[in-house]
């Protein structure tokens, strides 16, 4: 039995909320900014979900047309699609999996950079995640004063905590370099 992927686990987790069509699962989470913890683009989106029927995990239960609009579909989660979504969300909790994201490979590599040059780049990505804080802090703020129970939204803080954990990390890693007391060699006597 295939894994779930992480937009196949949305996609169930949408369809255990309510049957809906492909479009309305797409915006729904771009409305909930899960496009922030899983790459969602329409296309994918529609083949995860075409995968998950010929998976017997979802199944078409009719299909409408707004005026010109194309025709669209709407899917319900089946019985095997549920047990599916349980049995992923329960070894994704328990179990840790390393998933090799590129900035460590980058940042085990910035050495082949100068050091003003690893430096500027650097603070352009704290300033990037200092955007990024600010936009989950809103995230969160608007949950919250929406009445969303936490355990919705919970995920979000988790973001935000590795976001602001990275943040702090390299803002002290800038002023390592900067002081010298994170030793940087020149390119040029490497």
């Amino acid at each position: 039995m295939p894994e779930l992927t992480p937009l196949a686990i949305s996609v169930l987790a949408l369809l255990n909320e309510r049957p809906m069509h492909a479009y309305e699962m797409y915006q729904l989470l771009l409305s909930r900014h899960n496009n922030r913890i899983v790459k969602v683009r329409p296309g994918s989106l529609y083949h995860t979900v075409e995968r998950l029927a010929g998976q017997q995990y979802v199944r078409a239960t009719g299909t409408e047309r707004a005026g010109n609009r194309p025709e669209r579909t709407t899917y319900e989660i089946t019985p095997e699609g549920n047990a599916a979504l349980t049995r992923r969300v329960e070894s994704g909790l328990e179990s840790f999996v390393y998933e090799y994201p590129l900035f460590p490979v980058v940042l085990s590599e910035a050495h082949n950079l100068e050091a003003d040059d690893a430096v500027l780049r650097l603070r352009r990505r704290v300033e990037d995640l200092d955007r990024w804080l600010a936009d989950v802090d809103e995230a969160i703020g608007l949950a919250r004063s929406s009445g969303v129970p936490e355990r919705y939204w919970m995920a979000a803080d988790y973001v935000r905590g590795q976001i602001a954990a990275e943040r702090e990390w390299l803002a002290g890693t800038v002023e390592r370099i900067e002081s010298k007391d994170l030793e940087w060699l020149s390119r040029k006597t490497q």
